[in-house]
């Protein structure tokens, strides 16, 4: 049974940085893109970067040089470095992966539990 298990979160003030953790368990497969979300009270989830298996990063521009999402496959975790924080990355952020055959065909997805950031002003 693959399990995420999402670490790191907490209250820090604006201008702060936070480094959230994923811890990955049930899979074997590396083929795996590793994903963090965030949602806020009311808004939709959103999509804040991802990072394939060979290290090919993506990021919302909100986040952009500030965020580095990165991912250590000898450990199965993924990372999500966040500095110079402000009031509206206040959010739950959530892992996920979602897994992929060696030929490329999109799998099953896998998401964690959440961990709250709250960024004071």
């Amino acid at each position: 049974q693959v399990q995420l298990v999402e670490s790191g979160g907490g209250l820090v003030q604006a201008g702060g940085s936070l480094n959230l953790s994923c811890v990955v368990s049930g899979t074997t497969s590396m083929r795996h893109v590793i994903g963090w979300h965030r949602q806020a009270p009311g808004n939709q989830r959103e999509l804040v970067a991802t990072i394939s298996s060979g290290g090919s990063t993506n990021y919302a521009d909100s986040v952009k040089g500030r965020f580095t999402i990165s991912r250590d496959n000898a450990k199965n975790i993924g990372h999500l470095q966040m500095n110079n924080l402000k009031p509206e990355d206040t959010a739950g952020y959530y892992c996920n992966i979602v897994v992929f055959s060696v030929c490329g065909v999109r799998g099953s997805e896998y998401w964690g539990q959440g961990t709250q950031v709250t960024v004071s002003s």
